[in-house]
């Protein structure tokens, strides 16, 4: 084209590959700029959820502060309460020179034990055995030996009933493992309930001849160790304490939530309206059971009730730092890979349960520590935790990275982030406590080698779970406010102020496409203005 006819000419810019580079690279940000707003949605976002307004939106900070010292006074006091309670556990000794026909014997027996008298609130009895050398060397070994026991129980009028008879005891192996004079405790047998008043044992032991010949077995001192009676006591009332208060709860809570429809809950009010449910099972109605049954089906429901309650608060933590950031939660598509990570955590446990309440039932020399498969389990536990955790941590930072700067998401994430941080932290001080992973142990005083002095442990446990969710009760409620006003808001913090005035909704837009439609009286003022 002759270009001086037409009076101007265009031409190529030449900036070279730089330019070209540059230029693509932004073609690419300003893509990925129009899909931002879908991916870490801002204030103006258009949320497809639509929620109740929650309490917190309109708390200030000294409000929160008064919560926050009411809820650690109330985990305080009973811990405090804990501490001046009585022991867990009761232990009476029986040394085996005492009983035992000839002493010479004494590295195999046979012995004959008489258990003391049993109430019903004495729970479960544990018979453990600490062996007395006379070694003087520094060496510190692992004795491999069997042994085998028969049990009878005693009724009224001193009859007795063959528990275990002589014709079906079970040879089991047991470790022994001494530094010089003193050896390791063992744990003989356990019984998950006592149906008898008295317990005669009949024990002997295989494979400790020639380490007497060497080390001279001088005396075998027998601990038979149960629940305390007045542990027991302080167990059931506060038990049933908790699970009054957490039926008012739930009901209060319900309550408040009753004049609004399920989809507009929160998702953090959706699932506090599971969990104050399970809570109940948590604190567990059929705990009496134990006190007045002899079968294993109170204790197992009792283990059953805890793991799965644990499962599903972390389960909740997963839903709710996922969810806020997350519209569509489909089954398929958002809940299905946390329920298999939080099952994972729940199987073991699980298996350990039964392992310890149905099998131990049966026979009460099991001990799952001598199975095959626990170290397979053991360490199907710690990396199912470790991939929750690591899972957990993710969603904490995108939800962070997305939500911090957005008016009352910002809250919103404060509050689960202070109780997931409470309850991990005091979970982690109890189990370091205990013997090992928490998930793991159904009772407090379940593993014999630890010595519980005082009630703390068990205050701590339940106090924590039942103040954590009776003050999430009072932080998610409905809002005061009339029903017109605070019935349906978004779940968009800048939606959720609808009823403010212009002065007072400093989260904002220009764009009328980006404002929230008005309530009826607004609309009215607007008018007559």
């Amino acid at each position: 084209m002759d270009t001086a006819n037409v009076g101007y000419s265009y031409h190529l810019p030449s900036g070279g590959w730089n330019y070209k580079i540059r230029n693509t690279l932004s073609q690419f940000s300003d893509l990925f700029s129009e899909f931002n707003k879908y991916i870490a949605p801002a204030y103006h976002h258009d949320r497809c959820e639509r929620s109740v307004q929650m309490r917190i939106y309109s708390m200030h900070k000294g409000e929160f502060v008064m919560v926050f010292i009411a809820f650690f006074a109330c985990f305080g006091l009973g811990v405090f309460i804990g501490l001046a309670g009585p022991s867990p556990t009761s232990t009476t000794s029986e040394r085996a020179v005492n009983v035992i026909v000839n002493t010479t014997d004494i590295y195999q027996g046979p012995i004959h034990l008489h258990s003391p008298a049993f109430s019903t609130r004495v729970q479960q009895l544990w018979l453990l055995a600490q062996i007395l050398t006379d070694n003087d060397d520094e060496e510190i070994f692992d004795k491999s030996f069997q042994i085998s026991i028969a049990i009878e129980g005693v009724v009224g009028g001193h009859v007795t009933v063959n528990i275990i008879p002589e014709t079906g005891v079970t040879n089991r192996t047991l470790h022994l493992k001494c530094k010089k004079q003193i050896c390791e405790e063992i744990m003989i047998l356990h019984l998950g309930s006592l149906e008898y008043t008295h317990y005669v044992l009949n024990i002997q032991m295989y494979g400790l001849k020639e380490f007497h010949y060497r080390y001279n077995i001088r005396d075998i001192v027998f601990y038979f160790k149960t629940y305390n009676p007045a542990f027991t006591q302080m167990e059931t009332w506060f038990r049933f304490i908790f699970l009054l208060t957490t039926f008012t709860v739930a009901c209060w809570f319900a309550h408040t939530l009753r004049k609004y429809s399920t989809q507009d809950w929160a998702i953090e009010q959706k699932w506090l309206s599971i969990l104050l449910p399970l809570l109940l099972l948590y604190n567990d109605p059929l705990f009496p059971l134990h006190l007045v049954s002899g079968g294993c089906l109170a204790p197992l429901l009792d283990t059953v009730f805890q793991t799965t309650f644990l499962a599903c608060v972390m389960l909740s933590w997963l839903a709710q730092y996922h969810g806020l950031r997350q519209n569509e939660r489909g089954f398929v598509s958002f809940y299905l890979f946390k329920v298999i990570i939080v099952g994972l955590v729940w199987l073991p446990a699980m298996v350990v349960a039964v392992w310890q309440k149905y099998y131990a039932y049966y026979d009460p020399t099991f001990n799952y520590y001598m199975s095959p498969n626990y170290p397979m389990v053991k360490i199907m536990f710690f990396v199912a935790v470790t991939l929750y955790f690591l899972y957990l941590l993710v969603l904490i930072v995108k939800a962070y990275s997305d939500l911090r700067n957005m008016p009352f998401f910002d809250i919103r994430l404060r509050v689960l982030s202070a109780v997931v941080g409470t309850v991990s932290l005091a979970g982690a001080l109890l189990a370091a406590r205990g013997w090992g992973p928490a998930a793991l142990q159904d009772h407090w005083a379940a593993q014999p080698a630890v010595h519980y002095d005082t009630s703390a442990p068990f205050m701590a446990q339940y106090g924590l779970f039942n103040f954590t969710l009776y003050t999430l009760a009072y932080l998610l409620s409905p809002g005061t406010g009339s029903i017109h006003e605070t019935a349906i808001t978004k779940d968009n913090p800048a939606f959720s102020m609808i009823n403010d005035s212009d002065e007072d909704v400093i989260y904002g837009s220009d764009e009328e496409s980006r404002r929230p439609l008005n309530s009826r009286s607004h609309r009215a003022t607007s008018e007559d203005i």
